[in-house]
């Protein structure tokens, strides 16, 4: 995922329906635990987003708060046929309205996909 040792990562959207492995294995590659509540810029946003949780680009947008230029955003979205699966389209719509860009998916775990969703490279400085 583009993490290692040292980097902070922001979690949003937690809920009891997230993969506790996948996030356990990620606190394992950063060497340190989620932050909700960050002191400083951070380097990656995990964001948990379901069909109900409202706008993407709402979701999106806030991430963006505490995230450092050079950072992205993780969207972790239930998978197709999964409780609060969300439509490609609106991911999509959602990253056009927050002025980002979806990169590339990672499947991660079983039930979840993760979106990288990045600022257009003009904006990264």
């Amino acid at each position: 995922m583009g993490l290692e040792p040292g980097h902070v990562v922001q979690e949003l959207g937690w809920d009891t329906d997230v993969d506790e492995d996948f996030r356990e294995a990620l606190m394992d590659v950063i060497d340190a635990d989620l932050v909700e509540d960050p002191l400083e810029a951070v380097d990656a946003v995990l964001l948990w987003w379901r069909s109900d949780d409202g706008d993407v680009g709402d979701g999106l947008v806030d991430s963006l708060r505490d995230l450092s230029s050079t950072g992205h955003i993780w969207l972790m979205t239930p998978k197709v046929g999964r409780d609060g699966y969300v439509d490609p389209a609106d991911i999509n719509e959602g990253a056009v309205t927050a002025g980002l860009v979806v990169a590339s998916p990672v499947p991660v775990c079983a039930d979840w996909q993760a979106l990288k969703i990045v600022r257009p490279r003009a904006g990264r400085r």
